[in-house]
């Protein structure tokens, strides 16, 4: 068959441009259909510590340390009544000159910088182009057909594999019937911007942090470039909702009266007026591949936001797919099976990562009664939260469960050799 290219990629967010860079680097053909226009807007955009690793893998150390982005050494917690932790220094724990520094990046400029990365590198990038539909001969994907927007032109293009980078939509598993909730993960969040509000000083100004309200409910405050700041509230629909309330600012303002420390901070500042609203965006793939198709970051499962792990996990899993299929294109070898580790890796971060924040929203449990009775656990929950999420975990898993119960691992993930046959 006919080749256009050796890869497409569907989507050119942080997944799509760290596989596209990681393929194009090593002198494949790559073509990465995007649907907007970048720079676009979107939510995301705190990177944990462990982020840095994917980082340097695609060379963009040097351009993050260049950048303007917020620089960010820590995350502190606090109580509906203002109390603040003292701030979880990441150089506590990991060398100050990597991965103890993170950064508050805004997503519309990072991810221009990202896939900017990948068009250096030899990706060739089309944006406004809209995927319409999975190429397929019998059960194997062999490609796409695309619109131009520009130009309202449609045509096809062919590749040995196509990657499904599309993101919270889905694109592929959707169309598959393979997109599943989580059983419990279905919270409701708002969020907006705000200029000129208050921030800690120092080297705590651009720490995230997490401000409790009632049945475990909690905002983000993230300090941004140009004195922005991004700030949101998650909980669960009903209590967002109760009394009828459904405008999501006043939604926001309402929560803002539930804890005194954001009450505090944004008193000075001033809204954008613009307030974003999502919901029950926890969401799994029962397969990681079939013939001919992969699928990479959210395409293929996201987490409730509460530590921060999406761009991580993006990231971590573009370069993870990248890797694997130059290996296969080397080998002349695309099948499912070959991705079986890349499902299983990626699965196991997201399980280690889902098993923490099942614990954070049991009303019962607090991370420091487990760190009292088992000071050894503080590592581990350290590593775990800061994005180190393929390790065994097994020993803290069993000292949290004397506390709460824990969810069993999700039997997703597996590459799917072909389709069952349907009545």
């Amino acid at each position: 068959m006919h080749h256009d290219y050796d890869a497409i990629l569907i989507g050119g967010g942080p997944s799509g441009a760290s596989a596209s860079a990681i393929l194009a680097e090593y002198g494949h053909r790559v073509l990465v259909l995007e649907r907007e226009k970048f720079p676009r807007y979107h939510i995301g955009e705190s990177l944990i510590p462990f982020t840095y690793g994917p980082l340097e893998r695609l060379g963009m150390i040097p351009k993050m340390k260049a950048s303007h982005f917020v620089k960010k050494y820590s995350v502190t917690f606090v109580q509906p009544d203002g109390k603040r932790s003292q701030p979880f220094y990441f150089f506590n724990r990991y060398d100050r000159e990597t991965i103890a520094q993170s950064w508050q990046v805004l997503r519309s400029e990072f991810d221009v910088m990202m896939l900017n990365n990948a068009r250096e590198k030899g990706a060739e990038v089309r944006e406004e182009t809209t995927v319409n539909r999975l190429l397929m001969e019998g059960e194997q994907v062999i490609g796409v057909e695309a619109t131009d927007r520009a130009t309202g032109r449609t045509y096809e293009v062919r590749a040995p594999i196509t990657l499904d980078c599309t993101g919270k939509e889905a694109f592929a598993s959707v169309r598959r019937g393979w997109r599943v909730p989580d059983p419990s993960l279905n919270k409701v969040a708002v969020w907006t911007y705000y200029k000129g509000s208050k921030r800690e000083p120092g080297i705590d100004e651009g720490a995230t942090t997490v401000a409790f309200i009632p049945e475990k409910g909690w905002f983000w405050h993230i300090p941004q470039h140009d004195d922005m700041v991004s700030v949101g509230i998650v909980a669960e629909g009903k209590y967002l909702t109760r009394g009828g309330v459904k405008d999501p600012k006043a939604i926001f303002d309402r929560a803002v009266e539930e804890n005194e420390w954001i009450k505090d901070h944004l008193s000075t500042g001033q809204s954008t007026g613009q307030y974003w609203v999502t919901s029950e965006y926890s969401r799994h793939s029962r397969h990681c591949a079939a013939p001919g198709l992969l699928l990479v970051g959210d395409a293929f499962a996201f987490l409730d936001p509460v530590f921060s792990s999406g761009v991580m996990l993006a990231l971590k899993s573009g370069v993870l797919a990248g890797e694997t299929i130059h290996e296969g294109l080397i080998a002349g070898d695309l099948s499912p099976a070959r991705f079986a580790d890349y499902g299983a890796q990626m699965r196991l971060g997201v399980e280690n990562m889902r098993k923490l924040v099942y614990a954070f929203y049991d009303p019962v449990f607090s991370f420091k009664d487990v760190v009292m009775r088992y000071p050894d656990a503080a590592g581990a929950i350290t590593d775990c939260l800061s994005g180190d999420v393929n390790k065994d975990f097994s020993q803290l898993w069993t000292w949290i469960r004397e506390f709460v119960p824990l969810p069993d691992d999700l039997p997703y993930g597996e590459p799917l050799e072909r389709e069952a046959a349907t009545v």
